[in-house]
């Protein structure tokens, strides 16, 4: 049995690839992983930019795209729902052979609609009918508007994965617009089991922002909190998920067949050197969770990686380390909106770098060259005619 195998069967915790490449899906290491426990797989924008911008792999297809009249914008769009289609067939018996637990993909509308509600919302539809398989997660930030698309999508039974989660402020804003959805959704007839969804609660992006902003006050309180702020934070997010999810709010729906909203933990590679690789792995272990891994972090853990119940331990001692943040002028709603931002704008500089990028490709310059050679035959033909 893998590490990651007793992960889930022993700690009820699911661990998901976060990548996704075209290589993996035709080569079967996609594949292969499945077989060795990985039971889901996350991607984003700036994963989808690496994939395609870093490999002749989708060159066949996107010539194709271009000899068809398709823009740019939607030559992009193709490759990543035909990357995530056949994603999804790898996931498929995980999803069947689990009670739709697990066996996800997750894709995420455009960048450019973090802040755009109804663009979000009809952007989510849009894949929900071009990628029609129940084991697809519609990928949202969970910026202000974000919050409100995810409570109109959830109440039109769309699976969504809500993303860029940085602050229990807004986690607590993302539980609610999901348990409201889905009081919408059962209140119309609608059934709650087909519904599912993650909410992903980033880390190791949480201790590198707050560390530096510990580092520029550069007291001896203050440096003393170095290093602890994302897995305390993560701690008392799964503190308030069980609150929520056991409340009797909660329990109503669940006798209808509603899941729960699993928190996922993502951005669980360290950043710090001085770090133990598997940190964030090891110190958010624990049930009806799911961690992402990027292929480094999972061959650490296998390799050196210790399996506990974590999750729900030292959670006191969390509370307090929030307190002395505090203190010390540490303000962690406003380090999560800070992280949000700069997570957008991460997301939407690669969006637009792997846009460009296409749109540089000799085969798009072959194209409006052909195009504007058929241009100017038609004027000469309309000038012969005249």
């Amino acid at each position: 049995m893998t590490k990651l195998e007793h992960l889930y069967g022993y700690c009820g915790q699911s661990p998901w690839l976060d990548n996704l490449t075209r290589a993996y899906l035709r080569d079967g290491t996609l594949a292969r992983m499945v077989a060795n426990g990985i039971r889901g797989v996350t991607a984003n924008p700036s994963i989808f930019a690496r994939s395609i911008s870093g490999s002749h792999d989708y060159d066949d297809q996107f010539a194709a795209l271009m000899a068809a009249g398709k823009s740019v914008d939607e030559a992009y769009w193709e490759l990543v729902i035909s990357d995530a289609s056949q994603a999804l067939d790898v996931l498929r018996p995980v999803f069947d052979g689990g009670d739709c637990i697990d066996g996800f993909v997750s894709v995420e509308v455009s960048p450019e609609l973090a802040h755009d509600a109804p663009g979000t919302i009809a952007a989510a539809r849009w894949l929900r009918r071009r990628i029609d398989q129940p084991n697809l997660l519609v990928k949202i930030p969970a910026t202000a508007e974000g919050v409100t698309a995810v409570e109109t999508l959830t109440a039109e039974g769309c699976s969504i994965n809500v993303t860029l989660l940085f602050s229990l402020t807004r986690y607590a804003e993302i539980i609610e617009s999901y348990l409201s959805g889905l009081e919408k959704f059962t209140a119309n007839g609608g059934d709650p089991s087909t519904v599912s969804s993650v909410a992903s609660f980033f880390v190791s992006r949480v201790d590198t922002e707050v560390d530096q902003r510990l580092e520029a006050l550069g007291t001896d309180e203050a440096l003393a909190l170095r290093g602890q702020a994302a897995v305390a934070q993560a701690k008392l997010a799964y503190r308030l998920f069980t609150e929520q999810f056991s409340s009797r709010r909660w329990h109503r729906l669940a006798v209808l067949g509603a899941d729960i909203q699993r928190p996922l933990w993502a951005s669980t590679s360290t950043k710090n050197p001085k770090d133990r690789d598997t940190r964030y792995v090891e110190e958010l272990i624990g049930p009806d969770t799911v961690t992402t891994l990027p292929e480094a972090t999972i061959a650490a853990f296998e390799d050196h990686g210790k399996m506990a119940r974590t999750v729900d331990s030292g959670v006191p001692e969390a509370a307090e380390l929030m307190q002395r943040l505090a203190a010390v002028g540490i303000d962690m709603t406003a380090v999560g909106c800070t992280l949000e931002d700069n997570g957008i704008a991460s997301f939407d500089k690669a969006y637009h770098e792997v846009l460009a990028n296409l749109a540089a490709s000799p085969l798009v310059a072959g194209q409006t060259r052909e195009k504007g050679s058929r241009d100017v035959s038609r004027r000469r033909s309309r000038t012969r005619r005249s």
